[in-house]
């Protein structure tokens, strides 16, 4: 598979993260409006991509102990990484506090993209499909991490233009990390369960400790009976997704690296 469509479908990932940004700069309801919708629609999205697809597809790669293991490293490795970064943000913030604040947050986001990147570019060694699949569900995430991360800089008084350039510069980091995981994924034989389950348990990891709190956290029961209709409706979706998509993609184009270490164990047989 060209390295054009990994680039290409991860650009675009990071385009659609945008679109939140965009509701905000046409008014401030309408990003509200976007924000409540897409919170939850990530969070089940999250959740199917990795239990519908990205854990069957490391079950295939590998044991199941050791994907569940590596798994559990995955939910572990992003909460000392989000620990870190709020640690990180607390001790530092008060140093010329606002260009400070503005510093961090642009941080904090490239890093979160360059993560959601790795994760994309994982996902695309298995095959195209799955790549997909993983682009949807990261792009369904970061539309409200990136209308929260927006509005923070305009509060902080950075300019409408200035702060949409910075999350597009932002948002290249995914392509850039997707692209570096998928080169040399072809150039080396990666860990392929390992790095598929420590994918699922980050996407477990937002959903559960991120954004299904936020839900919990509604007051008004309709909105809440309706963020859950979404969420629900979102597992439907992303998992008919993943199974329509599994279909265009020849048997032969699952696991290239693990065909051709059984073409190897087969040789030496």
């Amino acid at each position: 598979m060209d390295i054009l469509l990994v680039a290409l479908v991860a650009l675009i990932g990071s385009l659609l993260s945008l679109v939140g940004a965009l509701f905000l700069l046409l008014g401030g309801k309408r990003a509200e409006v976007m924000q409540r919708l897409a919170v939850p629609f990530a969070a089940g999205a999250l959740l199917a991509a990795a239990f519908v697809d990205l854990l069957p597809e490391a079950l295939e790669q590998g044991e199941a102990d050791q994907v569940s293991i590596w798994m559990l490293f995955g939910i572990l490795l992003f909460f000392v990484l989000e620990r870190g970064l709020r640690w990180f943000h607390h001790h530092h913030a008060h140093e010329n506090e606002e260009n400070s604040s503005k510093s961090l947050i642009v941080i904090g986001d490239t890093i979160h993209n360059f993560i959601d990147g790795l994760a994309i570019g994982a996902a695309f060694l298995v095959n195209p499909a799955t790549g997909i699949i993983a682009t949807i569900a990261v792009a369904t995430h970061e539309i409200p991490q990136e209308i929260g991360d927006f509005a923070l800089l305009l509060s902080k008084g950075m300019k409408r233009r200035t702060a949409l350039i910075i999350n597009i510069l932002s948002g290249l980091a995914t392509v850039v990390a997707a692209v570096a995981v998928y080169l040399i994924g072809g150039a080396i034989e990666l860990p392929l369960a390992a790095m598929l389950a420590i994918t699922a348990g980050f996407f477990v990891y937002i959903a559960v400790s991120d954004i299904i709190p936020t839900i919990h956290a509604e007051t008004n029961a309709k909105a809440a009976n309706i963020q859950t209709l979404i969420l629900l409706s979102a597992v439907l979706i992303v998992s008919f997704m993943t199974s329509q998509t599994h279909q265009f993609i020849p048997e032969e184009s699952h696991g290239e690296q693990s065909s051709a270490h059984e073409e190897d164990s087969h040789e030496n047989e």
